[in-house]
């Protein structure tokens, strides 16, 4: 869909100054200000660096441990002639543990550890998407508001001509004082409608700073051709279910937890390790002492049977958490396209109310000269061409939020998708300085999710 242009230029956003000509800001420019400066995805990037530290300590456990102790001890002996002798031992041990065999309890929680990193990523990416969001919504309804300040200060115009008409039809006594009375408390509206107008600019201009992080530095452009969408709704929901950030992060989800449930049975599972302690003890005795120590857990009154079961239900309900997720997913994208339909056919009607409402107060205005309608005729008249003027920038606002929401709601409103001339923050970059990144493809678990939700998506 093509953009529709709109005529005019853009009022000055602080009124009673002088406004330094500048460039306009664009879209564009909004979008990659907010992704570069927004303190919320800071936050939610600072949170998955601690998914990432999880992964290190997950993987600390395979590893074996070293640790060196130290011990002073002195021992006061009495003997019988009243004697006192005081014995100092000092030892230095140097010690090493590993476990050897654990059932696989380990390896199970790091691979875990690893589909929860993979599954914050895709979160990341998701409030990558409300963050573009917010600032495209921002842009255009703050555009919207000073469009409509135009409209208003023409009409404010148009209505004081009306009123020094009104004025010297009167003095010449063709209209009565009414008429006067009509077109002044119209015009007295007009400029209360006018200020109103203005005060939204300022309100939507501090929604604007909160979601792109300033203000605007000058007027706002004409947003770009629209992206393009998938052909259909049908389309539109499919390709939602296959690559929306949140599927896939529920993907990783119910994989990390089928792990830690996998876990959670092999800690029943018998445990051997071994330690090695290397000694050095006063008066110069060396000793290294090497041990084997196996652990078969047999009674625990219950524990981790009960641990068991409570990852086997973590995991049961992260699955039907995700098939939840998949029909939110499709009814956002049904919703989405349905207000973008509306305000196309919208766009359309208002256009064609325009044009008649234009004729018609043209139509009304030469009448007025003649004698065939009233003051209050043409200005009814003018009403409704302001009403209709408005309603087509309101429509064709609404038809370019609608467009992004579709993008978002299918998972595609991300900087690469559309374009962004930015630097893209890489997830990897601190997980590589903690351990080895895990891989991007699904696991056999996230292969077999896959095939439930094209099921789901038939249905």
């Amino acid at each position: 869909m093509k953009n529709p242009t709109i005529k005019g230029l853009l009022t000055a956003f602080v009124f009673g100054m002088t406004v330094v000509p500048v460039a306009a800001e664009t879209l564009t420019d909004a979008l990659i200000h907010a992704y570069r400066n927004s303190p919320s995805l800071e936050q939610q990037r600072l949170l998955l660096q601690i998914e990432d530290d999880d992964v290190a300590i997950a993987l600390a456990a395979l590893r074996p441990t070293v640790s060196f102790q130290t011990e002073i001890s002195g021992t006061l002996t009495e003997d019988t002639v009243g004697t006192d002798a005081v014995t100092t031992d000092a030892s230095l041990r140097l010690i090493l543990d590993y476990t050897l065999l654990d059932g696989g309890q380990r390896r199970l929680r790091f691979g875990a550890a690893k589909e929860a990193v993979l599954a914050a990523r895709w979160n990341l990416i998701e409030f990558e998407q409300t963050v573009l969001l917010d600032a495209v919504n921002a842009y255009l309804v703050l555009r919207e508001a000073v469009l409509i300040v135009d409209v208003r200060e023409s009409n404010v115009r148009l209505l004081e001509q009306q009123l020094r008409a009104a004025q010297d039809r009167f003095d010449v006594g063709e209209v009565t004082r009414t008429d006067v009375a009509i077109a002044d408390s119209r015009l007295a509206a007009a400029r209360s409608s006018l200020a109103q107008a203005r005060g939204q600019v300022d309100i939507q201009r501090q929604v604007y700073r909160l979601a792109i992080g300033k203000l605007p530095s000058g007027t706002l452009a004409a947003p770009p051709p629209a992206p393009e969408l998938p052909p259909s709704l049908d389309r539109a929901q499919a390709l939602a279910l296959q690559v929306h950030p949140l599927i896939l992060a529920g993907q990783h989800n119910v994989t990390s937890l089928t792990l830690l449930a996998d876990a959670a049975e092999a800690d029943r599972l018998p445990t051997v390790s071994v330690q090695g302690r290397a000694i050095r003890s006063k008066p110069d005795v060396s000793t290294v002492v090497g041990a084997i120590t196996g652990d078969v857990p047999i009674y625990t009154g219950g524990r981790l049977s009960a641990l068991n079961r409570q990852a086997i239900l973590n995991a049961q309900a992260a699955r039907a958490a995700l098939q939840q997720t998949a029909r939110v997913i499709t009814e956002d994208v049904g919703r989405a396209w349905a207000n973008l339909e509306i305000a196309r056919a919208q766009i359309v009607a208002n256009r064609e109310g325009v044009r008649a409402a234009q004729l018609a107060f043209e139509g009304f205005r030469e009448e007025a000269l003649l004698g065939a309608r009233t003051t209050l005729d043409v200005l009814d008249a003018e009403q409704e061409l302001l009403d209709a003027r408005t309603a087509v920038l309101t429509a064709e606002t609404d038809a370019l939020q609608a467009v992004y929401a579709v993008l978002a709601s299918v998972g595609l409103l991300t900087t690469e998708h559309l374009g962004l001339s930015v630097e893209r923050y890489d997830p990897s970059e601190y997980y590589r300085t903690v351990s080895n990144a895990p891989a991007a493809s699904p696991s056999a678990q996230g292969s077999r999710l896959d095939s439930v939700l094209r099921r789901f998506g038939r249905n």
